[in-house]
């Protein structure tokens, strides 16, 4: 790589590779092998030979594991442009691309002077997506149908309701409807229900780094497309596990545990699911991605027919068109037949737009798995993911971790991630020299507990308890001492950001200190396991302390008994938490239950939030 660097790239450019690596990178893994470089590229408009793609990943793969990161991407990306046409940056490459509307660009700069760019096929689809499933939704009637083939989308989102909806449909009961504003939606409003819209989506695990309510009120369509993605994504790929189809059990290769099962990706389970029913066909072919393995719509055709109910009258006709588009036409028609005529287009199949090919995919799925019945005389030990695994995934996600985290306990093993998370929650800590990042097959094992010592080793630096705890109970996935790790982490990050308030020593005493002091009288919190936390009031005469207006009081019963009754107000109070600005991971039932560890971060957060607002330090 020796060609010196002349192209610079915005931060949108960056995040458009990103989106094109993640996009290809279908296992989630972080890295792409020689095939998939060649796609990626080919996607960003730089075509190149295999033999030069291999002399390529050599020159960099120090590790020589055959694969490349990111930022190696974003180097051999930089490099092969500056070769090819001095002078041409990014922006006019994208902007001449047929399914790319141009928002800015040089006759009419963005306030960020980048040029926007926003994909027409992913505008059309997410837009259809909104239409099919919240047109029954009387709060949106007013909203739908949106039109996808122009920038109606933007505004439409822009009062947040259609967010809130499209959240609540992706995991049902995020939001509670009563901290919706549906009514006289001025600009306060609307930020309100903005503001609660993107802390319910890091909630579930949306990344929304530097995405904030003015952004979206001012419709920035690529911070729009890219946050309805991840909410669209988060609810598709949500039930494809075990514990939704445990007859995904068929999917295991020779001399796979239900355990390997678990640990395989969504998308990678969707891979085999695909593969599964195409060797169940009758047919040779196999697709190892939702972007080069799918142009043709042979395995597509193959699959729907195999899929679909008999009396469906779905057939192989199009595997009798020549012509690519019309193929895909005819097969996407068979789809139709079924009900899962979504996402994609013939063009988005024949140039295999990876992430609406994979939503295709796994819409497919969610309606018709197919999948034969689990002998009833075979026991699955199905061990379904815990309230407290949801949210400290969540939490890990909604930082921007890369790659993303499916499961906790095969995710971390290699520290990778923890690094990450690290870094966030005390910016400079991790030595990045001593990081391995790439792993040798025959030294893998060892390169990652070297990682996961090194783990333990911040840990102790940040002062986290962690007796007893060793980098290889990390590496192996220890249930209980990778949970410990991570709410430390958790709670580590939290407290930074009450020490960017100039908060120290003894916080937890400090929270309670504030609360009271806020509360003044009305209530009074002796400590996060107290029980009186249980029936929410507590919390919401906090809240209404902290911003008058927030509550409504006709909406709470102040006689809550019931476990039922109790979690009622429970949601009301987490989702007012989240409506006027407070970063808030914990789920009601953590409050009905009162989890001390999950209810002095509802608190952290408030007063992290009340301090950022102005309000006196206690004491002061």
């Amino acid at each position: 790589m020796a060609t010196r660097n002349t192209v610079h790239l915005s931060e949108e450019q960056i995040e458009e590779l990103k989106e094109t690596f993640r996009g290809i990178d279908q296992d989630g893994n972080g890295t792409l092998s020689v095939s998939e470089l060649g796609d990626a590229l080919d996607k960003v408009g730089i075509k190149m030979p295999g033999y030069q793609l291999r002399e390529l990943v050599d020159s960099l793969d120090t590790d020589k594991n055959g694969s490349i990161d990111m930022e190696e991407f974003k180097s051999i990306y930089t490099n092969q442009k500056a070769k090819r046409d001095i002078g041409v940056t990014f922006k006019n490459q994208v902007s001449t691309r047929k399914d790319v509307n141009t928002l800015g660009g040089t006759s009419h700069a963005s306030v960020e002077g980048t040029t926007h760019t926003v994909k027409q096929a992913e505008t059309t689809a997410f837009a259809q997506w909104i239409n099919g499933n919240l047109k029954d939704d009387d709060d949106c009637k007013s909203l739908l149908p949106v039109d996808g083939e122009n920038n109606e989308l933007f505004e439409r989102c822009k009062n947040g309701i259609i967010l809130c909806k499209l959240i609540n449909k992706s995991v049902p009961s995020t939001i509670d409807e009563r901290t919706i504003n549906k009514t006289n939606l001025n600009v306060y409003r609307r930020h309100e229900n903005l503001t609660l819209a993107i802390n319910s989506a890091r909630a579930i695990g949306c990344s929304t780094v530097n995405i904030g309510p003015d952004d979206i009120d001012t419709g920035k369509p690529h911070l729009v497309l890219g946050l309805l993605w991840q909410i669209i994504r988060i609810g598709l790929l949500s039930e494809i596990n075990l514990t939704h189809h445990p007859g995904l059990i068929h999917l295991l290769e020779e001399g796979e545990t239900l355990e390997d099962l678990q640990k395989l990706s969504p998308e990678a389970i969707l891979l085999r699911w695909v593969n599964y029913h195409l060797k169940n066909a009758g047919s040779n072919r196999r697709v190892n991605n939702f972007s080069e393995d799918i142009k043709d719509s042979e395995a597509y055709t193959i699959l729907l027919k195999q899929i679909a109910p008999s009396d469906s009258n779905v057939d192989l006709t199009p595997l009798q068109v020549a012509d690519m588009h019309q193929r895909a036409e005819c097969m996407l028609k068979q789809a139709h037949k079924i009900g899962c005529r979504s996402f994609v287009g013939p063009q988005d199949v024949v140039e295999g737009n990876a992430k609406l090919n994979l939503a295709f995919v796994a819409n497919l799925f969610n309606n018709y798995p197919a999948l034969e019945q689990v002998d009833s005389n075979i026991e699955l030990d199905i061990q379904e993911e815990t309230r407290e695994e949801k949210t400290y995934r969540n939490w890990m996600n909604s930082m921007g971790v890369s790659p993303y985290v499916h499961y906790i306990y095969n995710d971390l093993t290699d520290g990778l991630i923890i690094f990450q998370l690290f870094d966030i929650c005390r910016k400079g800590i991790v030595d990045w020299n001593r990081v391995n990042k790439k792993f040798k097959q025959f030294q893998s094992k060892m390169k990652k507990i070297e990682n996961c010592n090194y783990v333990i080793e911040l840990g102790k630096q940040l002062d986290f308890s962690l007796v007893g705890v060793g980098g290889e109970d990390i590496h192996n996935g220890v249930t209980t001492l990778t949970l410990a790790l991570v709410w430390q982490l958790m709670r580590a990050y939290t407290i930074s950001v009450l020490k960017e308030l100039d908060i120290k020593e003894d916080v937890d005493a400090q929270i309670r200190d504030w609360a009271n002091t806020r509360l003044a009288g009305s209530a009074k919190l002796t400590s996060f396991r107290d029980p009186n936390l249980s029936d929410g009031i507590i919390l919401i005469k906090l809240l209404e302390k902290i911003k008058p207006s927030a509550v409504d009081w006709s909406l709470v019963m102040m006689d809550a008994h019931s476990y039922e009754d109790k979690l009622t107000n429970a949601r009301y109070a987490v989702g007012l938490c989240r409506k006027i600005g407070a970063k808030v991971y914990a789920l009601p039932e953590d409050l009905v239950e009162v989890k001390p560890k999950m209810v002095m971060t509802i608190f952290a957060c408030l007063m992290a939030k009340d301090y950022s607002n102005g309000a006196p330090m206690v004491g002061q």
